[in-house]
């Protein structure tokens, strides 16, 4: 079996260094696993690889979509499986790094087919839960699907809700759709590292590189975005919206930028939520190791 490796973390944490020097040490490609820096450009607000990071080492999936264009994680899952058994038809190892956590859990996993919302379906049960209680609708799920049942808390209407209405609109339970959706594993010899730092230090990376993005260049890059038409994906990226709002007149400068500041630190922590949840990740923090030292850690398991 072949190897793909994952490296994964929240924002600002070193992943993109990281990943570079393992390249050059595995003799590597990178495959980009992030929703922003897929978008041409928008260099800065995206933080994508640097052209000397990009010159020292492959990468896929960085500044090849139009901003003007949707991408979803279905879109990236097909491009970045083609990309890997593309670098491993070249006697390479690919390394997809990245914080869009369900983007590498669909390429890992698999993504099962998703039917459109059923906003009639949904209000019925929201209704239903909202006047006998979640616990109630977790039951009903329990009868139907009770391996998704147990997966799910009694309170979590939200995902309660989605699991009735998969089996609603298909006439498969979630269990079923999943049973029959392949990802990678299995396929490859599948290896996911974590690069983090202690929470305060995170955070003090995201406040250093937000000025930076500012120093850089940042509100130019989004006045020349908004004469675009954007995708409605590609204007989330972090730091739009409150530039927006500056160049609007609703804010002023330094407003700005402690918002991007505040929603990027947010953001980091849901990154870090989602991927402890895994626990297949090994983590390396690189405050205390260096990514000099975890570089040449995850090439000697890379074998």
């Amino acid at each position: 079996m072949k190897t793909v490796i994952f490296i994964v973390g929240p924002t600002a944490a070193g992943k993109t260094a990281v990943a570079a020097r393992l390249a050059r040490l595995i003799s590597g490609e990178i495959i980009s696993c992030d929703s922003m820096q897929v978008y041409k450009g928008m260099p800065i607000l995206s933080q994508s690889p640097s052209a000397r990071v990009r010159k020292a080492a492959r990468h896929h999936l960085v500044s090849a979509v139009d901003p003007s264009k949707e991408y979803s994680v279905a879109a990236f899952r097909r491009s970045a499986a083609a990309a890997i058994k593309s670098i491993l038809k070249k006697g390479k190892i690919p390394i997809v790094a990245g914080g869009t956590g369900l983007y590498a859990k669909a390429l890992v996993d698999g993504l099962f087919p998703s039917p459109e919302a059923d906003m009639a379906f949904r209000r019925k049960m929201a209704a239903f839960a909202s006047r006998y209680g979640s616990p109630r609708l977790h039951a009903r799920l329990s009868k139907i699907d009770p391996e998704s049942a147990s997966s799910i808390h009694p309170n979590d209407a939200r995902r309660i809700i989605r699991a009735l209405e998969l089996r609603h609109s298909t006439g498969r339970t979630m269990t079923e759709l999943k049973s029959n959706t392949k990802g990678l594993k299995g396929v490859y010899k599948i290896k996911i590292f974590g690069i983090t730092m202690p929470r305060d230090k995170i955070y003090a990376a995201i406040d250093a590189r937000v000025d930076r993005m500012f120093e850089e260049g940042v509100v130019k890059e989004v006045k020349r975005l908004r004469r675009k038409r954007l995708s409605k994906t590609s204007r989330a990226v972090l730091g739009f919206r409150e530039i927006s709002a500056y160049l609007d007149g609703d804010i002023e400068l330094t407003q700005a930028v402690e918002l991007m500041k505040m929603n990027t630190r947010r953001f980091a922590k849901r990154q870090l939520t989602w991927f402890r949840a895994d626990k297949r990740i090994r983590w390396f923090d690189i405050d205390r190791l260096g990514g000099k030292a975890i570089a040449g850690r995850i090439a000697r398991q890379a074998g």
